[in-house]
C-alpha cells in the first residue's frame, strides 16, 4: 500500500498529459476512418490505390517525424531545467530546419508521384488514382512538418489540451472538405480535403506555440545566434530516429509489393485492417508522447531516478491498455469494417487478418510508450537498431516465405510475431538502457 501511495503522484501525472494526448488520438484516427469510409464507398479499387502508396506517405512522414523528435526532446530538456530562453533558441532552429528537410522531401515526393505505383507493383487500374493522392499528399508535406513540429513543442512545454483541441477542429474541418471535394474528384478529392485541413491547422498551431505560449513564443528583440550544438544534438537524436523510420517504412514498402500481387482485394483489405487497427494505438502513442515529455523534462532537471520511473509507469500502461483496446477491436471490428467498406469480400478478409494482428497489441504498446521514455532521455540509437533488426530480420523474412502459402494472412501472422519481438526488446532496453544514469 505504502508503494502505491509513493506511485500515485506519478500515475496521475502520466494520465494527466496522456488523455489530451489520446484525445487527439482519437481525433486523428477519427479522420483515418471518415477517409477510408469516404473512399470506401467508391469501390475497392479506390482503396486500393490509396493503400498501395500509404506506406510510401507513411516513409516521408516519418523522415519529419524525426527531425521533430530531434528538437523537441532538446525543448523538453531546457523546459525540465527551466531554461525557457534557451528552449526558444531550439525553437527556431527547428523550424528552419523543418522548413529545408520538409520543402526537399515535398519536391522529391512530386517528382515519384507518378512512377511510384509502377515501382510497387500496383495494378495499371490503380495508377491514376495513387499517382493522384501521392501527388497532392507529397505538396502537404511542408505543413505536415510544421503542425507536427509545433504540436510537439507545445507538448513538451506542459500543454497536451491545445494540440489536442486542434487535431479535433482538423478532423472536422477534414470532414466538411472530403464532403465538398471527394464527390468531385473521387481519390484525388481525399487527398485535397486532407490537405486543406493540415494547412489550415498547422497555421493555428504555429500561432500557438510561437505567439501565445508563455514559455515559447518568439520576441523580436531576442536575438538568437546560429548554434552548432543545437544542430549537432538534433542529429545525434534525430538521425537514429529517422534511420529507423526509413528503414521500418520502407520494409512496409516491401511489404506492399509482397502484397500486391494478391490483387485488389487484399490491398484493400489490409489497408482498411491497419485503419481499423489504428483505434487500438490511441492509448499507446498518447502514452507514449506524455513519456517523452515527463521523461524529457525530468532529465533536464537532473531527476534520473524520476525519469526512470516515470518511463516505467508509462511502459506498464501502454501495455494494458492497448490490451484492452485490442481484446474490445476483437469484438467490434465486423461493425467497424461494415462502416469502412461496402464489399463484402475485402470486409471478410480484413476481419481474419486483424484479429491474427490484435493478439499482439499488449506487446506493441510496450514497444510504442518504451520508445517514447527512451526518446525522451535522448537514447535513440539502440533502440532504433532494435526495432530495424526486428522489422527486417522476422517480418519480412516470415512475410517472404509465408505469404506463398497463406497469402494476406502470412503476412498479418509475420507482423504479429515482430511485434512481439520489438516489444520485447524495447522492454530489455528501456529496464537497462544507460541514459538513466548519465
Amino acid at each position: 500500500m505504502s508503494q502505491w501511495n509513493e506511485l500515485r503522484p506519478h500515475v496521475q501525472q502520466v494520465w494527466k498529459l496522456s488523455l489530451p494526448a489520446i484525445l487527439s488520438q482519437i481525433t486523428t484516427i477519427a479522420m483515418q476512418y471518415i477517409d477510408s469510409a469516404m473512399v470506401g464507398n467508391l469501390g475497392a479499387n479506390a482503396s486500393a490505390a490509396i493503400g498501395l502508396v500509404s506506406t510510401t506517405t507513411w516513409l516521408l512522414s516519418g523522415i519529419t517525424y524525426a527531425v521533430t523528435a530531434g528538437f523537441s526532446v532538446q525543448v523538453a530538456h531546457q523546459i525540465g531545467a527551466k531554461q525557457e530562453r534557451e528552449a526558444r533558441d531550439i525553437v527556431k532552429h527547428g523550424l528552419l530546419t523543418a522548413l529545408i528537410v520538409s520543402g526537399l522531401l515535398c519536391i522529391f515526393g512530386i517528382l515519384i508521384a507518378t512512377p511510384l505505383p509502377i515501382w510497387l507493383g500496383g495494378e495499371e487500374v490503380l495508377h491514376h488514382d495513387a499517382t493522384a493522392y501521392f501527388f497532392v499528399f507529397a505538396c502537404m508535406l511542408p505543413f505536415s512538418q510544421l503542425n507536427s513540429l509545433t504540436s510537439s513543442f507545445l507538448q513538451c512545454s506542459g500543454d497536451m489540451v491545445t494540440p489536442s483541441i486542434l487535431n479535433a477542429m482538423m478532423c472536422v474541418l477534414d470532414v466538411i472538405f472530403n464532403s465538398f471535394f471527394i464527390p468531385r474528384y473521387g481519390v484525388l478529392g481525399a487527398g485535397i480535403g486532407t490537405a486543406l485541413a493540415c494547412v489550415v491547422i498547422s497555421v493555428l498551431m504555429f500561432y500557438c506555440c510561437c505567439v501565445r505560449n508563455s514559455s515559447l513564443r518568439l520576441h523580436r528583440n531576442e536575438k538568437t545566434m546560429f548554434s552548432s550544438l543545437i544542430l549537432a544534438k538534433a542529429w545525434k537524436i534525430g538521425v537514429p530516429v529517422a534511420v529507423q523510420e526509413i528503414a521500418m517504412c520502407g520494409a512496409m514498402v516491401v511489404s506492399t509489393m509482397i502484397i500486391a500481387p494478391l490483387g485488389a482485394i487484399a490491398i484493400a483489405a489490409h489497408s482498411f485492417a491497419i485503419t481499423a487497427e489504428s483505434l487500438c494505438y490511441m492509448p499507446g502513442y498518447g502514452i507514449g508522447s506524455a513519456a517523452t515529455t515527463l521523461v524529457g523534462r525530468s532529465v533536464g532537471a537532473k531527476e534520473m531516478k524520476l525519469a526512470k520511473r516515470y518511463g516505467n509507469i508509462c511502459t506498464a500502461m501502454g501495455g494494458i491498455f492497448m490490451g484492452v483496446t485490442g481484446i474490445l477491436m476483437m469484438f467490434l471490428c465486423p461493425l467497424v469494417f461494415s462502416l469502412l467498406t461496402p464489399d463484402p469480400a475485402v470486409q471478410t478478409l480484413a476481419i481474419q487478418v486483424l484479429r491474427i494482428g490484435l493478439l499482439a497489441e499488449p506487446l506493441y504498446g510496450v514497444s510504442i510508450v518504451a520508445a517514447g521514455a527512451l526518446r525522451g532521455a535522448g537514447d535513440t540509437l539502440v533502440p532504433s537498431l532494435m526495432n530495424l533488426a526486428s522489422i527486417w530480420g522476422v517480418r519480412l523474412v516470415l512475410a517472404y516465405f509465408l505469404v506463398e502459402s497463406m497469402g494476406l494472412h502470412g503476412v498479418w501472422i509475420a507482423m504479429a510475431v515482430e511485434l512481439c519481438v520489438r516489444g520485447l526488446l524495447m522492454l530489455y532496453r528501456q529496464k537497462t538502457s544507460r541514459y538513466y544514469s548519465i
